[in-house]
Parts: C-alpha cells; structure tokens; sequence
C-alpha cells in the first residue's frame, strides 16, 4: 500500500470522537489522517461514553448510528455501559460490544483492518472482519487488558485475567504487525507468542495545542490563588490511578503536615470516572482538595498551564499494562510532572526520559507533597523541567510524527500481512 487513495481502512476502535480523553481523540485522529490521504475510511465505535462512563445524552436510546465526521465514516454499536467497575461488568461491556459488532459489522470490505486495543472485543472483531475481508490486520496496543485485569486492582480482576489474556495473545499472534505505544510493552507482547520482529513502537502524541492564553487570568477565573501551589491531575478516575493518594496528600497539606514546609498546597482532580464519588466521600473535609469537570478542548491546555504541578498517579501495582494518554498533554503544558507510580514501570521510565519531572513512590501521600514542596521552593528548576517537556513533544511526541509511524505500520502490514 504506497498509497492509501481509493483503498479502504476500517478503523477498529470502541472510542472515538466526540470522547475528548483517552484513546478516542488518538482514533480519530488517525482516521481524519487516513482520509485526507485520499483512503475510503470507515471506524467501527461504540456509544461516546468515556471517561463519564455514561453515554452522551445525543446518543442514548440508540441502536445504530451511521455518521460522516471530518471525512470519515463512523458506524457505531449500541453496548453496555457500566458505572461502576468490576470484572463481571467490564466483561458485560466487551460481551456486549463484540455480540453487536459481530450482529451488525460494517458493510464495507477493507483492504487493512487496524484495531485500538485495550478493548479486547474491538481486537477480536477486527480480526475476524480482516479474515473475512482476506486483508491484514494490524493492532495498535495501548493498554494490555490481561495485564490490566491483574493489576489495576479492579473486583474480581485476578480472575478474569488468565482469560483475557490468553484471549489477547491468540489476537496479537494472527496480526500482521503489533504497535505498541511504550517499550515497556514490547516483553509481555512477545512473551504471548508474538515474534519480536513483529512487534513496533509507535508512541502516542500529542493531540492538544500547546498553550497560548493569560495564566494569571485563568486561575483567576478558577479561583486559584497565585500564591498557592496547585497541584492538577486531569484525567480519569478509575481503580489503576489510585488517586487516594491525591486526597491524602491534601489532608496532609491542609493540616500543614507532612515533609517539607512552607507555601499552601492546594490539590486539584479534574475529570470524570466511576470513581469520582468515592472519592468525593474520601475527601469529605478535606480544603485542601477540589474537583472540577472536564474542560473542554479549548480551555484544556490553558487549564494545565495554569497549575503549578501536573500529577500522574497509579497503584503500586501497575507495572507495565498502560502509558496514561494525559502524559503527552502535561508536557506540552510546559510545567513539571509528579508521578506517584512504581519505579521502573512505563509510566515512571517515560516521565524520566522526557527530563519533564520527578517520580516518587506509588501510594505514599508523604513522599509526593514532599517532591510537591521542593519544586514549589525551586521556581528555576520548575521551568527547566517544563522546558524540557515541551522540547520532548517537539522532538518525539508531534502529530505528524505520530500519524506517519502509524501510516508506515499499516503500509507494512499492507506489504507483509
């Protein structure tokens, strides 16, 4: 495939625009790539629902939806929607994505199939359209669901993670080519049987604008006092970000403990997930601590330019099953990370190469209002790691960047699947 004009793409993935956060805006912007170089592109999503985890209120009540985005035609498939997550519901969800897309497939014959995983019925579905089709089939690996199932802490996980696993290995065996968007993945892709030289990096990018507005006008408008160090995390609120570490760290800070001295700390959680109420309740008390909606895709940037510490959290026990998507949005930010995640794990190696913050002990609320508390007193070295964040973007993490690896794996695959 030297060319994409005139050939069809079908783009498998669950999430996908109008969902601004996690894997719908990297599909989508994937498949506006795929149509501007002139290819017939086709997605099959679900319901937009993430991270609110509900679907969005011009979606619901229906079945099949057919619709032209930018270019692309979009077929999406009613399933789902859990609002609390547990094993047994996250495998009603995919049940009932793969049972709708294998009822109703899109009626297209692609000449490539790519599939977003960590949806694993998005990976199972694609590969049986490409079988079908006689077309390769490529995957992209964002999350690793098996992995996932295992140690984000989720009820009932360590019992579904031998099947979700094993029925991931048999998906990314038969695939022409697997993308992963960390090395990290690379050595528990190949231990399901993936051979090495099938397996390519393609690293996410960053799928906001860098940003441009007035700081001290933004947090006016937030509230946000300028002699306050505000800590943000944006994002979802799941089980694997273990964000009581957050709400602890405000406790801490609201009762001027902890290490460290000096200066107000307030933390920020800003987003959506099924775990915002629980922590509403574990924050009771806490003034130091405050919750906002998700901003929309304009206000975003300047939302994070606007705080003084940008956070990324996760349970000590993930490893090497997901990159949070939000860090390639902090380092354009331009302002340095905390991430409370266990060392050596992708998220801790990809926050040390970028040069763009410090990485503490996963759950340890001390430790992070410590690192927090240091860089408040350290304004140079605050803007020496923002610098080096946005340096990492423009050298690693840019849009085209980003879409040509992905077009070259699909031209690959095209060649060898």
């Amino acid at each position: 495939m030297d060319s994409f004009t005139d050939r069809c793409v079908l783009v498998v993935s669950t999430n996908y625009a109008p969902e601004h956060a996690g894997i719908g805006p990297y599909s989508a912007q994937i498949a506006e790539h795929l149509a501007a170089l002139g290819a017939d592109t086709h997605v099959l999503a679900g319901m937009p629902h993430y991270p609110a985890w509900r679907v969005h209120e011009e979606y619901r009540g229906r079945w099949r939806v057919r619709e032209v985005r930018e270019g692309v035609t979009v077929h999406r498939r009613r399933h789902t929607v859990p609002r609390r997550q547990t094993a047994l519901r996250r495998g009603l969800f995919e049940a009932s994505v793969l049972a709708h897309g294998i009822a109703a497939p899109p009626r297209v014959r692609p000449d490539v199939v790519l599939s977003q995983m960590p949806s694993l019925a998005g990976g199972v579905l694609g590969a049986r359209i490409a079988r079908r089709a006689g077309a390769p089939h490529a995957v992209v690996v964002q999350d690793l669901m098996g992995a996932a199932a295992g140690q984000s802490g989720m009820s009932g996980g360590g019992r579904v993670a031998s099947f979700a696993g094993g029925v991931e290995g048999r998906v990314l065996r038969s695939a022409a080519l697997v993308g992963v968007v960390h090395e990290s993945f690379a050595d528990r892709v190949a231990a399901m049987g993936v051979p090495r030289e099938r397996v390519r990096v393609v690293p996410n990018w960053t799928h906001v604008r860098a940003p441009g507005g007035d700081r001290a006008r933004t947090r006016a408008r937030l509230g946000w006092p300028e002699d306050a160090t505000v800590v943000l995390h944006s994002g979802n609120m799941g089980l694997k970000q273990g964000l009581e570490v957050l709400v602890e760290a405000a406790r801490l800070a609201g009762r001027g403990g902890g290490p460290g001295s000096g200066g107000t700390v307030r933390v920020v959680l800003m987003g959506e997930g099924h775990r915002r109420g629980h922590l509403r309740e574990t924050a009771r008390g806490v003034e130091s601590l405050d919750f906002l909606p998700p901003a929309d895709a304009e206000e975003f940037p300047e939302v994070l330019a606007a705080a003084d510490v940008l956070a990324v959290t996760q349970r000590a026990s993930v490893l090497d099953m997901s990159l949070p998507s939000k860090l390639t949005s902090y380092f354009t930010a331009g302002r340095p990370v905390v991430a409370s995640v266990a060392a050596g794990s992708g998220t801790a190696r990809e926050v040390e190469r970028s040069g763009a913050g410090v990485v503490v002990p996963p759950e340890d609320p001390e430790a992070l209002l410590e690192a927090v508390r240091r860089l408040a007193g350290d304004p140079g070295r605050c803007a020496e790691l923002g610098a080096r964040g946005r340096e990492y973007v423009e050298r690693r993490l840019s849009r085209r960047a980003g879409l040509e690896r992905i077009t070259a794996l699909l031209r690959e695959a095209s060649a060898t699947g």
